[in-house]
């Protein structure tokens, strides 16, 4: 039976109505945008972004997100990865959903690519990781100001090694016309200070595509981002960071802090 997969944390890790997640996301992206674009030539290929609620990590986030937009219109397939939060995955988890569904709509999955990933071991079918999972959905509304349409293959990663997750990202690489999304936050509950240290280490390791050099304790997604490393080796890409703050910086104390940083490969 076809069915749609629900939105999660609307109205608590970013709004549930229509019109103000637009100009929520719009105003984030705006904001991002007068940095800068960025120094990498041509279209970005990936991106690592964080997840947590919009006040917290969007403006990090959207560090990310705004330097797609003068490419938007060759990208219609987005392979997105995040981290299991909250159900226990061996190895990385599918969806039977035809569709996800956020406040501005349905985002179809591209069916032909997830069977390509389903053809793998590490691969199956497991709704279970996705039902409440935030660490794919807050990407959604980004994605859908950003690109308008396009299909995703949503994936959540458990315990997999960084070879089984740069396996399942070769077999759905494609060309200009799919964007590799993957989703992850660094450092939790440090001080503003320690966090800052810790940070800038994780910032190092990625931007010298060296996943080995990252621990549990330095990103949530390390797992995702690992197996990215290891293809954009493979495929020479270069990296450059957009971003790097905590939520001391965007919202919140700075006894304990979560951080967030962006990058983009090309």
């Amino acid at each position: 039976m076809d069915w749609t997969r629900p939105p999660a944390v609307a109205g608590m890790f970013y709004p549930d109505r229509e019109d103000i997640l637009r100009t929520n996301v719009e105003d984030l992206l705006h904001e991002a945008s007068r940095t800068g674009v960025g120094t990498l030539s041509g279209p970005p290929k990936a991106i690592i972004a964080p997840h947590a609620g919009y006040i917290y990590s969007g403006p990090v986030a959207a560090s990310a997100y705004c330097r797609l937009g003068a490419h938007a219109a060759s990208i219609y397939r987005v392979i997105l990865l995040g981290p299991a939060h909250r159900f226990p995955v061996r190895g990385l988890a599918a969806s039977s959903a035809e569709a996800f569904l956020t406040p501005l709509g349905l985002v179809p999955l591209d069916k032909e690519a997830l069977q390509a990933a389903l053809a793998l071991d590490q691969v199956a079918l497991t709704d279970e990781a996705h039902d409440g999972e935030h660490s794919l959905e807050v990407h959604l509304p980004f994605l859908q100001v950003v690109l308008g349409e396009f299909s995703i293959v949503p994936l959540v990663v458990g315990e997999a090694s960084h070879d089984e997750v740069a396996e399942v990202l070769k077999v759905l690489w494609g060309g200009s016309e799919t964007l590799v999304v993957i989703s992850s936050d660094l450092s939790h509950f440090l001080t503003y200070a320690q966090a800052g240290e810790l940070d800038a280490l994780t910032a190092q390791a990625i931007e010298a595509l060296r996943p080995e050099d990252i621990r549990y304790d330095q990103a949530c997604g390390r797992l995702p981002v690992g197996g990215l490393l290891l293809r954009a080796r493979e495929e020479g890409l270069s990296v450059q960071c957009v971003d790097l703050r905590n939520s001391g910086d965007t919202a919140g104390a700075r006894d304990q802090v979560v951080g967030y940083g962006s990058w983009v490969f090309g």
